[in-house]
């Protein structure tokens, strides 16, 4: 029996997520890709709580576009670096959500280190 992709990145993430959670002092910066939009948030399992999102649909809500590309993906983890440091969050654990490390998901890594997250 094949596995569709979406499946064999959803077993990918349960395989993650038995090594990683968010805390209160580390919490989590998970990313999701959907075809359309990129989406980034720090979660703190421990307390249940998201702390800080955004997404390339949120950034060209406030009037330049951001497409659901790397250079979109870069300014979605620079945004969500940004309002991490407004909270006081430095270091956070990268939680890929089950995708390859590649394209749009390492251009969210990397926008995030530039704004100043250490992971």
């Amino acid at each position: 029996m094949m596995l569709s992709k979406n499946e064999t990145r959803k077993r990918r993430k349960v395989r993650i997520r038995k090594k990683i959670s968010g805390t209160a002092g580390r919490p989590r910066l998970v990313v999701y890709r959907s075809n359309l939009h990129i989406y980034a948030q720090v979660v703190d399992d421990a307390a249940g709580a998201t702390l800080a999102a955004t997404s390339t649909l949120a950034l060209s809500k406030n009037g330049e576009k951001a497409g659901c590309n790397k250079a979109g993906a870069d300014r979605v983890g620079r945004e969500i670096a940004r309002l991490a440091l407004e909270k006081n969050i430095r270091q956070v654990v990268f939680d890929r959500n089950g995708y390859l490390y590649h394209g749009r998901i390492k251009a969210v890594a990397d926008g995030a280190r530039e704004g100043g997250l250490e992971f």
